[in-house]
């Protein structure tokens, strides 16, 4: 009964959260879905119920990529603000920045998609993706989904998974081949300070991270970088240092 009065009043201010991003918002407001049977509960966290089947028309098989990190639907747990609300099956559509939702695997089962609500969160391989407003090095804010690679004691460090579409060219003549349509995947770094309310991109680069940092944090993590003869690089590389600021 505590669950289905919250959400009550969570669909009844749907609208406004949403209206209240301060980011740029990277596609149009979506909808959702349902699931173990509480479908009059997890309804109340769905988006504009017109909207649920429109942008699922396209046939992504005409192009090279794919829109989604993952082509196939797995299953997951939503929370609502860290309260457990059960499980569903999720897709992710990293160039509309929505997740997908089904009750099922039936092929027959409409596909709906989650309201973009900040307090809503799945678990991905055990971690929080959640929708956040963040800031690229190109100091573009912009909304979207944020996968949490570490929620530490003060430094959070994220992970976000960008899908870029590119037209096709036609042949212009018999001797060349046409240019298909394609979906190109990238991968971007995110970090958060404890007490600061601002999500910056992390360049994959010793000086630029160094540069995000001030005082004794800097100078400790490029001391760690030095003597441990560590290049941010890769992912693991990032993981590395922030577990060691995290430490200090």
């Amino acid at each position: 009964m505590k669950k289905i009065f919250l959400l009550a009043t969570i669909a009844l201010s749907t609208t406004i959260v949403t209206a209240q991003y301060s980011g740029q918002a990277l596609s149009n407001a979506s909808s959702g879905g349902s699931m173990d049977g509480s479908a009059a509960v997890i309804n109340t966290l769905l988006g504009d119920i017109s909207s649920r089947d429109a942008k699922r028309t396209k046939n992504y098989d005409e192009f090279q990529g794919s829109p989604y990190v993952s082509n196939n639907f797995k299953q997951t747990r939503i929370s609502y603000n860290d309260e457990d609300m059960g499980t569903m099956f999720y897709r992710y559509n990293a160039l509309n920045e929505e997740i997908e939702i089904k009750n099922t695997l039936l092929e027959e089962e409409g596909i709906k998609g989650l309201s973009r609500d900040k307090n809503i969160s799945i678990l991905v391989d055990n971690k929080k993706l959640s929708f956040k407003t963040f800031v690229t090095s190109k100091n573009n804010t912009l909304n979207g989904y944020l996968l949490q690679l570490i929620d530490g004691k003060t430094y959070d460090l994220y992970k976000r998974t960008r899908v870029k579409f590119t037209e096709g060219k036609p042949a212009p003549n018999s001797f060349v081949k046409a240019v298909p349509a394609r979906f190109s995947q990238f991968t971007e770094y995110y970090f958060q300070k404890e007490g600061v309310n601002r999500i910056d991109e992390i360049p994959l680069s010793n000086n630029k991270l160094l540069k995000l940092l001030s005082g004794n944090d800097k100078e400790s993590l490029k001391n760690y970088l030095k003597e441990n003869k560590i290049k941010i690089k890769e992912e693991e590389d990032l993981i590395k240092a922030f577990n060691f600021l995290n430490t200090l």
